[in-house]
């Protein structure tokens, strides 16, 4: 008793998108993004590696190197090129 295959269809593969559209992002975003996201890791970083409570490192400095790491990754996401003026 062997199943039909007649009603089994077959997923096709998502086409590419078509090269003339632009990209969403500048390449100044995604570097800015990526030094956004290594400052919050380092930020967590030297918050583990100090393991004091009140220690200046982890209580001080790295809280403001997080902040300043998503900082950093809303202005990658948000800044725009400016357009080119005609002249």
């Amino acid at each position: 008793m062997a199943r039909s295959r007649r009603h089994m269809q077959v997923a096709s593969r998502p086409t590419p998108a078509p090269s003339g559209r632009p990209m969403v992002f500048a390449r100044r975003n995604y570097v800015l993004l990526l030094v956004g996201i290594a400052l919050v890791v380092i930020g967590f970083a030297i918050m583990a590696i100090e393991h004091e409570l009140d220690g200046f490192w982890s209580r001080t400095v790295a809280p403001i190197v997080i902040v300043g790491g998503y900082l950093e990754v809303v202005y990658a996401i948000l800044w725009r090129p400016r357009a080119a003026a005609d002249q």
